[in-house]
């Protein structure tokens, strides 16, 4: 890419989850992914295309929301190969709001921490899973698809414990009838 990338590739946004983190969440899907973990749950968000979302107009929604969340999920795709806009954007979310921040990625920890944005990323984000997705090691609990994935709290706004009781699962019908199947263990539409 000859250009930094301005915005966000965005996937789609939930304004109101509660199955993505603790309390009641907007949830951002970032859009792109090369990982390609087998069983990705989300493979659709795979693919680099899509428009830039402004990080700003990202952002104004979220705060838009006001206190009817408690925190912003990014998750994906990949949200560390869109490291830049999702930096700023986290960093916006903490220097203007009280919301916590969580994100989800597929790359290991020790993947993580030599990436030179890791001091920032600690500072912005409360909780951090990391790894890729295993399928043969599925649990499907406590925000971790596979056992293999690794919790980081950065802080002590949140416990483990907190992360254990959010929801395994949530059906989001919206006004005009779309259904958003999401959380850790979905439904699968048929069930």
């Amino acid at each position: 890419m000859n250009r930094a990338q301005r915005g966000l590739r965005i996937h789609g946004f939930e304004p109101y989850s509660a199955a993505n983190g603790p309390g009641v969440r907007a949830v951002v899907w970032v859009q792109g992914c090369t990982l390609g973990c087998p069983g990705c749950f989300n493979p659709e968000t795979h693919a680099r295309g899509g428009g830039e979302t402004p990080v700003d107009d990202l952002f104004e929604r979220i705060r838009g929301l006001g206190d009817r969340i408690e925190g912003v999920t990014i998750s994906g795709g990949e949200p560390l190969q869109q490291r830049e806009p999702v930096l700023r954007l986290l960093g916006r979310i903490r220097a203007e709001t009280s919301l916590s921040a969580v994100l989800f990625t597929g790359y290991r920890w020790p993947e993580v921490a030599r990436m030179p944005e890791l001091a920032a990323l600690r500072d912005r984000v409360d909780v951090l899973l990391a790894g890729r997705y295993e399928a043969g090691q599925r649990i499907a609990r406590g925000l971790r698809g596979s056992a293999n994935k690794t919790l980081h709290l950065f802080g002590d706004r949140y416990t483990p414990h907190d992360l254990d009781a959010v929801p395994d699962a949530e059906v989001v019908i919206h006004p005009d009838g779309r259904l958003t199947l999401t959380g850790i263990d979905p439904l699968e539409v048929g069930e």
